[in-house]
């Protein structure tokens, strides 16, 4: 079968026309079922699938009605089960629970396919000096669970991969080569094959703490479908379902959830940034636990991803490399913090150092997470998605997108409530309790004096020499610089003017009925190419007073360090309070040599004598120049249309930021600097969004 026939027999279209599936997202049900005293049993197991189905109406399903978006489950590793399992496949006694790991793979149905697969995993499993213990069938049953055509025929063979650990490796250390196994595994059949993992092979998890049964199913089918879960050996101290929605993605058996660490409701809207400042890191992270082997894992985002799975790729490279569960959900979704009066000064001090390291993984959600120690759950800072829970007098926690997924007793309720926004709820099953958002947050925010560090190395506006220079604006030459860069009457009239003399945005119509850019007759500004992408079917509007609240302009620019170190050196980066920068902060900028901070400026303009050829060239040279500055250790780039004359010709801005940013992310550059764009060409909110 070539790559053709391979990419027909998919239960999702690739990229065609004007679909990209780059561009989906979901919005699902998410919950839990654990035991707070870390008490294995199946009753567990069994509440779990019935609030899965519960939740039924939270998932999705074709035109066939035994079809699903998909489902699944996450449970401790139930060693018990196991251990009869390997005894049947294999013949063999399993060793103590933490010395062996077991994964569910999906496997490609062409048999020379499938066996290339295990035989590569089998490779990697050898070189990474680990002990390979056999693929056991596990007996799946599609015709009992009514699974429907298009899964069915989409449906990957699903085997169950046992490893033991190398002489005196535990724990952490284990996780961590099976973690590298795993990525390579992955990454070298994926290139082989020159298709998505997900396309020909993906491993739902391989771990000696949890596991995940999940495929292209409806809640009602998980458990008839796979016959494990319903062993009455099959015992676990948690158990993690969700049913998926997608609002707007195909379905497909890889896509479905929960992930290796988490599960989640909503759409991460900042998914693609988070992505390219993901990759353009591996330039920079170094790790003292992995060492020389950290290329084994990137990239650390793995390909054709949803939202979900992009952000869980990210969490298990934190968690791999020493952080802890609950500090890395912290980094990636912080709860708002810059405009929070009632917020501790330690608290709101932990927060900003931990911006400088990593922006926001932003959007409406809901989050559980797990890794066998912990379980918990955080819901972002708007908190635009439901989060319920319940704790019994028998010490069970059931936490879901909505009460009633499973029956409780009044009389064995002991506590319920639901997630506030930005708060995360945590159980800690070693220490058998729940521990309160206050109580984390304040042990973490108390673990460094971060607010010492941020007063010693961060850079404020204040901070720098401004030189009393022109404005640059220059009356001679002005209506020639506007019309270089395309200013008409009507900006004048209904953008420029309602600003300066009004100081408000103008109102327009709810509709607009222009011709799109990629139709029009007439020439376009790039800008007008380009709208907005985000869910908005599942977006609920802000209000004002929400807004003011949660949401904020302060960013950080620089820099970065490694990702992977907690240290003063970390904050080490140029806060500015407003992404529109005046004049006199311009200058300070251009001026700027403070603290080994220097500055290169790039001229984005060209010889109007080069002509339509002098466009690329002039890209190719700005990214160029772009690398060399940060080779010569510049710490800021601007990039600059000051130089347009009646013999050059600006590169519009945003084509020029566009190149240089996506040159430096592909050379992993990007974080090693931060880029700011002179322009005398944004007028328009739209043009300033898009170049933010």
């Amino acid at each position: 079968m070539n790559v053709n026939d391979k990419l027909q027999a998919l239960s999702r279209p690739g990229r065609q026309g004007l679909y990209d599936p780059a561009n989906e997202k979901d919005s699902c049900g998410v919950g839990f079922v654990a035991d707070m005293k870390g008490r294995a049993s199946h009753d567990i197991v069994i509440k779990a699938d019935h609030a899965l189905r519960r939740m039924n109406h939270r998932g999705g399903c074709g035109c066939e009605p035994n079809t699903g978006d998909g489902c699944g489950i996450l449970t401790a590793i139930p060693h018990k089960f196991l251990k009869k399992s390997a005894k049947s496949a294999f013949g063999i006694d399993l060793p103590e629970k933490g010395q062996y790991a077991v994964g569910n793979v999906f496997l490609p149905q062409d048999d020379h396919e499938r066996a290339h697969c295990k035989a590569t995993v089998e490779e990697f499993i050898s070189m990474q000096g680990q002990t390979f213990i056999g693929w056991r069938d596990m007996g799946v049953q599609p015709g009992k669970a009514d699974v429907g055509p298009t899964a069915l025929a989409s449906m990957p063979v699903i085997e169950q991969l046992y490893i033991d650990a190398a002489e005196g490796l535990r724990g952490d250390d284990f996780e961590r080569q099976l973690y590298i196994i795993r990525k390579l595994s992955s990454r070298a059949l994926r290139q082989e094959h020159d298709l998505t993992e997900s396309q020909s092979f993906y491993i739902c998890t391989l771990s000696s703490k949890v596991i995940v049964y999940k495929g292209m199913l409806t809640p009602a089918q998980l458990m008839p479908f796979y016959p494990d879960l319903a062993d009455p050996d099959f015992e676990a101290h948690l158990a993690m379902v969700h049913s998926r929605f997608s609002t707007n993605t195909f379905p497909s058996w890889d896509r479905a959830q929960p992930n290796r660490f988490m599960s989640h409701n909503g759409e991460i809207n900042t998914r693609q940034g988070n992505i390219n400042s993901m990759h353009s890191r591996e330039g920079v992270v170094k790790s003292e636990l992995f060492g020389t082997e950290l290329h084994k894992l990137f990239p650390v985002v793995e390909p054709d991803c949803s939202d979900s799975g992009s952000f869980d790729n990210v969490l298990e490279f934190m968690l791999m490399n020493g952080r802890t569960l609950q500090e890395a959900i912290m980094l990636m979704i912080p709860e708002a913090w810059q405009n929070d009066e009632e917020m501790s000064e330690e608290k709101k001090r932990f927060y900003e150092f931990n911006s400088t390291l990593m922006e926001p993984w932003d959007g409406p959600a809901s989050i559980v997470f797990t890794d066998g120690k912990y379980i918990g759950a955080v819901l972002d800072r708007n908190g635009l998605r439901p989060s319920r829970y319940y704790i019994t007098h028998d010490d069970k926690v059931i936490m879901a997108s909505e009460v009633g997924v499973v029956e409780v007793d009044p009389a064995n309720v002991k506590a319920k409530g639901r997630l506030q926004p930005g708060k995360m709820f945590l159980l800690n099953f070693e220490e058998g309790r729940l521990v309160t958002d206050e109580e984390l947050k304040s042990e973490f925010a108390s673990s460094h004096p971060y607010g010492e560090w941020i007063a010693n190395q961060r850079i404020d506006f204040a901070d720098l020499h401004t030189e009393q220079e022109p404005h640059g604006f220059e009356p001679e030459t002005l209506v020639d610089r506007m019309k270089s860069f395309g200013f008409t009457t009507e900006t004048m009239q209904f953008m420029l003017l309602p600003l300066v003399q009004e100081l408000r945005d103008p109102v327009s119509s709810m509709g607009n009925d222009s011709a799109l850019a990629c139709l029009s007759d007439h020439p376009r500004m790039i800008y007008d190419y380009f709208k907005q992408m985000f869910a908005q079917v599942t977006n609920p509007a802000i209000d004002s007073i929400r807004e003011e609240v949660v949401m904020s302009l302060e960013c950080y620019t620089g820099p970065e360090g490694n990702l992977l170190e907690v240290n003063e050196k970390q904050a080490h980066r140029l806060r500015i309070p407003h992404p529109i920068l005046s004049n006199e902060e311009m200058a300070a900028l251009r001026h700027m040599a403070y603290k080994g901070w220097r500055t290169r400026v790039i001229d984005i303009t060209y010889p109007k004598a080069e002509g339509v050829a002098g466009l690329e060239a002039a890209l190719d040279r700005i990214c160029e120049e772009s690398s060399q500055a940060i080779a010569d250790g510049y710490s800021l780039i601007i990039l600059s249309d000051r130089a347009v004359s009646a013999e050059r010709v600006p590169v519009s801005t945003l084509l020029a930021a566009g190149a240089v940013h996506q040159h430096l992310v592909k050379t992993s550059e990007r974080t090693r600097t931060g880029i700011v764009v002179e322009t005398g060409e944004a007028r328009e909110v739209h043009h300033h969004c898009m170049l933010i």
